[in-house]
């Protein structure tokens, strides 16, 4: 029975990093960005939730790519310290493409949600998959 649980303390120890980070990437993105996630969601607007889970998923992808190839914790944590950098700056970028795009999603409107939401997202697929050390 032993050998089925034998790797349950690195998954732990894994998992709850991972919680850990995306928790700290969550805030640390919210007050990063123009404009106010956390009160905009709970507002109800559609266009901060899509973005903002754009941002959630890529990082997790992120997340996700660096357990699966790190040799330890701290290689772990460092790759997803460098994948949540280049994360902030997909978003910074995708700001200075379109002009005004924190108050376009703080009006609530969709495209801007989704452009975001995707820039996010398609960052984190690259991201992730060259995360092949």
């Amino acid at each position: 029975m032993y050998g089925y649980v034998a790797g349950l303390p690195a998954f732990l120890a894994y998992f709850g990093s991972a919680v850990a980070l995306l928790a700290i990437f969550s805030v640390v993105y919210s007050q990063v960005t123009p404009h106010h996630e956390f009160s905009l969601i709970r507002g109800g607007n559609v266009a901060a939730t899509i973005a903002f889970l754009g941002a959630l998923a890529g990082f997790g992808l992120v997340l996700a790519s660096a357990a699966a190839n790190s040799v330890s914790i701290a290689d772990f944590l460092i790759w997803s310290a460098i994948g949540a950098v280049i994360q902030l700056l997909a978003f910074a970028i995708a700001a200075s493409v379109q002009r005004g795009l924190a108050q376009r999603i703080e009006s609530g409107e969709m495209a801007a949600g989704l452009w975001t939401g995707g820039v996010a997202l398609v960052t984190g697929i690259l991201n992730a998959a060259c995360m092949t050390y």
